[in-house]
């Protein structure tokens, strides 16, 4: 083959990835303005939603307000109900958001924050114990990673600093993920905060789904008896919920010992064909430890007789 005809063939090849990279650039382009149109798409899906809600609101008012005229009888009731109906659709016109975050984008920002925590507590050398502790302040519960397998809980109701170095605790003592989202949650619930575990589920699994949809569904399963509630996960808004300090599991740890007034152990384990993830809270597990230590006790005892 002469230099020509090679010299031919190098500038083919250089033509052909020109067009390549020309070809991807303007995909890219396409991609990146079909997004931008998805986005817009959606917002624009959901102020029409809020929009047909405000104006749904204002037809029941005017409708109830007509019938009152007509109807004397009834009057003082369906002016109420046209009053409420004209509140509720002016107060939803106005307040509707205008910013719209995907759950993908927080799902990321957590990803990244849960990813360090854990690098901290591994580091650390750390236990894979997740236990909220009440602060007995307004300041609520706070997340404690003990170094090892906890005894006697810290007292953390006048802890400043994250890392505990106290000789019988040593660990991390974190604000949780959740604690936010609960405040949110309690400034929002129609009545007071449950303070016994059944009802209590109901509140917090309705908070999930409901108010902040970080859940398709959560359903509980509460054993007060031994002290314990699970609930199941379906579909995650943030992913996989064994991570540390998940939101969900972080709501729900805070929820239970804001509630209940106790220390809460946090449990994940993937789930089953029913649900994708289990959230356990336990509320009397230092008994099980107790029950724990006494068993180890015993059989050391029976080897030391034993001549072991």
């Amino acid at each position: 083959m002469s230099d020509a005809d090679r010299t031919e063939m190098d500038a083919d090849r250089a033509d052909e990835d020109d067009g390549d990279r020309l070809e991807l650039a303007a995909r890219a382009e396409l991609l990146e303005a079909e997004n931008e149109r998805l986005r817009s798409e959606y917002a624009r899906a959901r102020h029409s939603q809020y929009r047909r809600t405000a104006a749904g609101l204002a037809l029941v008012g005017v409708l109830a307000g007509l019938a009152g005229l007509l109807f004397p009888d009834a009057r003082d009731v369906l002016f109420a109900l046209a009053a409420v109906g004209l509140f509720g659709g002016v107060l939803t016109y106005y307040v509707t958001p205008e910013t719209f975050v995907a759950a993908g984008v927080g799902e990321r920002i957590y990803a990244a924050m849960a990813t360090n925590e854990a690098a901290i507590a591994a580091e650390l050398g750390l236990a894979d114990d997740r236990i909220y502790l009440p602060t007995g302040s307004a300041e609520g519960m706070r997340l404690y990673v003990p170094q090892g397998t906890p005894g006697e809980l810290p007292d953390i109701a006048e802890r400043s600093g994250p890392i505990v170095t106290e000789p019988d605790h040593r660990g991390l003592v974190l604000e949780p993920t959740g604690a936010a989202l609960f405040e949110s949650f309690e400034r929002a619930l129609s009545g007071e905060l449950a303070t016994t575990p059944e009802p209590l589920a109901t509140q917090l699994t309705d908070g999930l789904v409901e108010q902040f949809e970080l859940a398709d569904s959560a359903k509980s399963d509460v054993d007060a008896a031994s002290g314990r509630v699970t609930v199941a996960i379906v579909d995650s808004a943030f992913g996989a919920v064994d991570r540390f300090d998940h939101p969900i599991a972080s709501f729900l740890a805070v929820g239970f010992g804001t509630g209940l007034e106790r220390p809460i152990r946090l449990e994940v384990a993937a789930g089953d064909d029913r649900s994708d993830w289990l959230v356990t809270c336990r509320w009397d597990f230092g008994a099980d430890e107790r029950q724990l230590a006494e068993t180890t006790d015993r059989e050391t005892g029976v080897r030391e007789d034993s001549g072991e």
